[in-house]
């Protein structure tokens, strides 16, 4: 079991060993249970983390918030007008500074484009880990939950295991490929069966889907892309109904306005992609529902659905807990 992760960034697991996935995997195992034992878990006393928030997050920022104050450390929660990334103080400088403070930085940076370069800059400059709290084309911390849950309920032979990742209609806001792309690239390394169904207006990235057929064939698992719902869920063992937004479908540059234009024009033609009763029928019958939540409900899927006995939502939600604190004890357990 490799333990040598002081000072590890974690962008994307893909630039993880499935070694070290699992001992993440069995760390977050043994927190929760002396969680759920009321065991006291200082590993990091008087550890900062600085947290840094271009979006809102419920899961996210509090999952981290209360992982620290567990471990026995603290984390600053910072958003951009708190700090001088709101006049244009450079990715370096901020590295720097925040490295000769504390002991951790995570962001979540989702903005189109920019999200993952923004991130993935800091770690160059930073000598402290650095946590991606979400990106525009990862969101490690939610896979890895989604992971431990998966395992709590079909345990840790995964072998064609059938995941329906299956985009769905939604009108909040234009979600960015994080978390489905996230998943299509970690769980076939596991040996699931994962079928991702899409319209053909809302693909994941190409290079990713390139990637992750690459960990499938290596990781014994399989990447099927269909653009039938109803193919995607039926017989499956876990479904997640999730709105993305159409950002991989554009292969030039439009400005703003058109490719938000674009982007709402072909969303309003797919309002069917629900996950629905009928579609829970075509599922198996011991099926688990799992989603990253918020779910925009009776769009993505019917309540229901989201309230009944097949959804595990709230223990998803919940390892965000134990599998944060997991990653900060791991990581910022001293200087690499």
């Amino acid at each position: 079991m490799s333990t040598l992760f002081r000072g590890k960034h974690l962008i994307t697991f893909d630039d993880w060993t499935r070694q070290e996935i699992n001992t993440v995997l069995d760390v977050s195992m043994d927190l929760k249970r002396r969680y759920a034992l009321r065991e006291r878990t200082i590993l990091l006393p008087e550890r900062t983390l600085f947290m840094i928030f271009f979006e809102q997050s419920t899961r996210t920022r509090n999952s981290m918030e209360a992982a620290m104050t567990q471990l026995g450390g603290h984390a600053h929660d910072l958003t951009v007008d708190k700090m001088q990334i709101s006049h244009g103080e450079s990715p370096r400088d901020t590295a720097k500074v925040l490295s000769r403070m504390g002991d951790g930085i995570a962001i979540r940076n989702c903005f189109h484009g920019i999200g993952n370069d923004y991130i993935s800059e800091i770690a160059r400059e930073s000598d402290i880990p650095v946590i991606s709290m979400q990106d525009d084309i990862y969101h490690p911390l939610q896979v890895i939950a989604d992971l431990m849950t998966i395992q709590e309920y079909f345990g840790k032979d995964l072998k064609d295991i059938k995941i329906a990742v299956t985009w769905a209609y939604a009108t909040s806001h234009a979600k960015p490929l994080s978390v489905p792309q996230s998943q299509a690239l970690l769980f076939p390394r596991f040996g699931m069966d994962v079928v991702v169904a899409h319209p053909e207006e809302f693909p994941l990235q190409k290079n990713i889907v390139e990637k992750a057929k690459k960990n499938a064939a290596e990781g014994g698992g399989k990447l099927t892309i269909v653009h039938d719902m109803d193919e995607a869920v039926r017989d499956a063992d876990i479904v997640i109904p999730k709105n993305w937004g159409g950002f991989g479908f554009f292969d030039h540059y439009v400005d703003d306005e058109e490719h938000n234009r674009i982007m709402k024009e072909n969303l309003e033609k797919h309002k069917d992609w629900i996950y629905d009763e009928r579609r829970l029928a075509l599922s198996k019958p011991d099926m688990k529902l799992m989603h990253a939540l918020p779910a925009d409900r009776n769009k993505e899927v019917t309540d229901a659905v989201l309230d009944s006995e097949h959804a595990i939502i709230y223990d998803e939600a919940e390892n965000r807990l134990h599998t944060a604190r997991a990653l900060l004890a791991l990581t910022m357990g001293g200087r690499a």
